[in-house]
């Protein structure tokens, strides 16, 4: 018998609108269009699934779209806060267009953490990647959240700087890390999607921070994509679409799963037929079926030739709780 998921954490795209063009960003390309489309995640929808499933502890809000385009970010923050559901919004911002009004409501709601994409520390560097974006005014909305948070004596959100590495903005890592410290961040290296876009000149250095100079390498070392855990959140925070269709993972963006959680339910929605059967195929218990959108997955296909799928047992009530606390504060804490 397969076995069914209770998720206390799960994870809605906030919005699925974008202002800005990363060149390495699927929804730049319109890739993510005929899957997340355009859109926000709705309040009265998001209310209604908290209060069906007061189970639900943990909502990460952010990930292709950005989450402060959504006019209802404000009530979305107060409806969470009232029904002591913690926030984040690690999988990244831009932070070009908040309005002073949702940067206090993350202080005044106690969003836990939120995590802002700087790929440089000039407006000549960052708009390399972050087309379209303002350097400054992204560093004017941290410090306002900074100042709101002063004044609140409050810890939250914990901030952090997200830094993907290019060759084009190598150079200001150290300079970006001494920012994040005055700015109160803590300061994560990425690497890219795409390695031929602005490829690294200095490989060493960046292995020397974080173990690998590209996602190539790490392929190569380890059989298995940089990010290959991401599969684990078909169990443990499984990726809903702002419409309520259910995506599986933060990655894909490419097909969904059938069910949709604000028509049948979270508990029907992420144990659909197809949801199921990812599992087992992910955990290697059975083979590949052609309709489920794993089959299509770079790590999937990784993981049929290594051999190494997910290793995933029953948890116990005690360790599960450990873990739901533990989790967000090791990523904020985590360095690569």
């Amino acid at each position: 018998m397969r076995k069914l998921i209770r998720p206390r954490a799960i994870r809605i795209e906030g919005s699925g609108n974008c202002q800005l063009r990363c060149p390495a960003c699927p929804a730049h390309s319109d890739s993510t269009a005929s899957i997340i489309g355009r859109g926000h995640l709705k309040l009265k929808d998001f209310v209604r699934l908290l209060d069906q499933n007061p189970y639900v502890k943990q909502v990460e809000l952010s990930n292709y779209g950005e989450l402060f385009l959504n006019p209802e970010l404000t009530g979305i923050l107060r409806a969470a806060r009232k029904r002591g559901v913690r926030l984040l919004a690690d999988n990244g911002t831009n932070l070009n267009s908040a309005e002073e009004e949702q940067l206090a409501a993350l202080i005044r709601y106690r969003l836990f953490s939120l995590t802002c994409s700087l790929d440089g520390t000039t407006q000549e560097t960052y708009r390399r990647y972050r087309v379209g974006g303002q350097f400054e005014q992204v560093i004017q909305n941290i410090r306002l959240i900074n100042h709101y948070k002063s004044l609140a004596h409050s810890p939250y959100p914990f901030l952090t700087w997200q830094f993907i590495v290019f060759g084009h903005n190598e150079h200001e890592i150290p300079q970006a890390r001494r920012m994040a410290r005055e700015l109160n961040m803590r300061f994560r290296l990425k690497l890219s999607w795409n390695e031929k876009l602005s490829p690294i000149q200095n490989p060493d250095r960046i292995r020397r921070m974080l173990g690998y100079a590209s996602r190539s390498e790490y392929h190569r070392t380890t059989g298995l994509e940089l990010g290959h855990g991401i599969c684990r959140m078909l169990w443990e925070e499984p990726q809903i679409n702002w419409d309520g269709r259910v995506l599986g993972c933060a990655r894909n963006f490419w097909g969904e799963f059938g069910g949709n959680v604000f028509r049948e339910g979270l508990l029907e929605a992420v144990n659909s037929e197809s949801m199921q059967a990812a599992r087992e195929m992910l955990s290697g218990r059975t083979v590949s079926e052609a309709d489920i959108p794993c089959v299509t997955c770079s790590i999937y296909r990784d993981r049929l030739m290594t051999g190494q799928f997910v290793k995933y047992g029953p948890l116990t009530k005690s360790f599960r709780r450990v873990v739901r606390w533990v989790t967000p504060i090791r990523r904020f804490f985590r360095l690569g």
